[in-house]
């Protein structure tokens, strides 16, 4: 039962996924401090609001006589927020990821050696069993 958990904890992609969730929570910190500190105030200045999220609030009336606000603001700065993601995202890891391809691309046409692939475990057990059997008769392979 708990065999096949271990070896799907072990694995590494898992490992990676782990890591990618704390680093994006860390960055999603981040870019909330620069949304709500920097951006909704400047934002919201510009429209005499206190921050972004408490510009273009419309107020309408309910059937209970009441009234209901639809926050513009809020909408908008939700944008700024996922631009500024997006943005942080691509210039930090698409753009260099995409010229390491590239670079790598231009020098396996330029007949550079490709770093070696070291054996799977399947072919490193082969050789053993090869290596094996060769010594039990003498050198001679049998197969």
């Amino acid at each position: 039962m708990f065999k096949g958990f271990k070896e799907f904890i072990m694995r590494g992609n898992v490992i990676d996924l782990a890591v990618a969730v704390v680093i994006g929570a860390a960055f999603t910190a981040i870019v909330n401090a620069l949304v709500t500190g920097i951006f909704n105030p400047a934002l919201g200045a510009l429209f005499n609001a206190e921050n972004l999220d408490k510009a273009w609030i419309v107020s309408i009336p309910t059937l209970s006589g009441g009234s209901a606000d639809i926050l513009f603001g809020a909408v908008v700065a939700a944008v700024i927020q996922f631009v500024l993601v997006a943005a942080a995202v691509y210039f930090a890891l698409v753009l260099p990821i995409n010229r390491m391809k590239a670079r790598a691309e231009e020098k396996r046409k330029a007949g550079a050696p490709e770093a070696e692939v070291p054996p799977t475990e399947l072919q490193l057990l082969a050789e053993i069993r090869d290596l094996l059997a060769k010594q039990e008769t003498g050198g001679a392979r049998t197969e």
